[in-house]
């Protein structure tokens, strides 16, 4: 797909993940409606990426307000083309440590949103458009306190794996892009809860997983389920086939994720267990 012109929706896009494909997609040529709760922020954003991209405040968790979104998009910038399914909640820990709602709110946000907004979309795109979500490899394997973020993101990938069908059918394309930990401020509201496991895979940078996102957009070559990394992706799966091999080597994973947690901690210059 040439960009030029095109018009996005990005999700999540004041910051991490989101900010740096906003980013690429401006570089490509789009013009791109960024879509983040906080709207200081937001417009931060979207001034340090000039006039081809445009703020649109919203909590995709308020599900009538993301619905109504496609339509202002399309009255304010034209048309849309690409939509990328960004924003995530992730309350970490034993999930007995939150309330309902909180677990509640993480499936509207990670699972239900993006199955709303593709909804809407799929109405208003012509055929080449294309639909990217950021999943997740906690949603290929459980990972210990991340159980709902697990479900929401496996959901998530499960979903849009059947929907390629449908959407196919009017000439859209659907992928996920699925991340392993990733060094962004995701982390930082509850560093404590992070689990040694999750860091005993290599982190990769935003832009690292941007650039991922920019090839599904722009090719169908990718496949419907992108790992990144590679090695992780696939160590996921075999965890998930073989779970008597996962569970051996989990104790292995977690001293290793131990250890890298303290070398993010000392490189951030902050402290902890």
């Amino acid at each position: 797909m040439d960009l030029k012109d095109h018009v996005a929706i990005v999700t999540g896009a004041s910051s991490g993940i989101g900010l740096a494909v906003a980013r690429m997609l401006v570089a490509a040529g789009a013009q791109v409606a960024m879509v983040a709760r906080g709207a200081e922020r937001l417009t931060r954003a979207c001034t340090e990426l000039g006039p081809r991209a445009v703020a649109f405040p919203l909590d995709v968790g308020d599900l009538k307000a993301l619905t109504a979104l496609p339509d202002a998009v399309i009255q304010k910038l034209g048309r849309l083309d690409v939509v990328i399914n960004n924003a995530g909640l992730h309350h970490r820990g034993d999930m007995l440590r939150h309330r309902p709602q909180q677990l509640a709110d993480m499936f509207t946000v990670n699972l239900v949103a993006p199955v709303v907004l593709t909804r809407v979309v799929a109405d208003l795109m012509a055929p080449g458009g294309v639909i990217v979500n950021v999943a997740s490899l906690a949603g290929k394997l459980g990972v210990p306190g991340s159980a709902v973020y697990s479900g929401t993101k496996a959901g998530l990938r499960f979903w849009a794996l059947s929907a390629a069908e449908d959407l196919g059918r009017r000439g859209i394309r659907i992928a996920n892009v699925n991340p392993g930990p990733v060094d962004t401020n995701f982390f930082d509201d509850d560093f404590e809860h992070v689990s040694d496991l999750t860091f005993s895979q290599p982190m990769v940078t935003p832009e690292q997983v941007a650039a991922v996102v920019m090839d599904c957009v722009r090719s169908d070559k990718t496949g419907l389920d992108v790992d990144i990394p590679y090695m992780s992706g696939k160590l996921s799966t075999l965890g998930y086939l073989s779970p008597g091999l996962g569970r051996w080597l989990r104790p292995l994973l977690e001293k290793r994720g131990a250890a890298a947690k303290r070398r993010y901690l000392a490189r951030r210059g902050l402290t902890g267990g």
